[in-house]
């Protein structure tokens, strides 16, 4: 199965999203956003950016856990990675996000809670 995006609306009706791997896992988280259009145009710039290998930023965190980021081509990070217990698994989390990023699949989720 293949990988698709899900829109989240939070209880401050702020809008971020998720790509999720086709076994549900999630493989990359947005910032949060002030509209649904810019949670879209996010969306479309991860379908853009995904399969380029120069558009991902392998990092480590202070405690030294791998992520990366993916960046738009002006640079801007549309999606962050959960962090992983070793680079290889960061790895994969990237070969993940390349082959599920170009789901056109878009799922509105609603997650308000009070």
């Amino acid at each position: 199965m293949a990988g698709w995006f899900e829109i989240h609306t939070n209880a401050n009706d702020k809008i971020s999203f998720v790509l999720k791997a086709g076994n549900s896992e999630v493989i990359l988280r947005s910032q949060q956003y002030a509209s649904m259009a810019s949670a879209e145009n996010g969306i479309a710039s991860v379908q853009t950016n995904s399969g380029m290998d120069e558009r991902y930023e392998k990092l480590e965190a202070s405690d030294g856990r791998p992520y990366f980021n993916v960046k738009a081509a002006n640079g801007q990070i549309i999606g962050t990675s959960q962090m992983y217990a070793a680079a290889a698994g960061r790895d994969n989390g990237i070969a993940s996000v390349k082959t599920n990023g170009a789901s056109t699949t878009v799922k509105h989720i609603e997650t308000k809670a009070a």
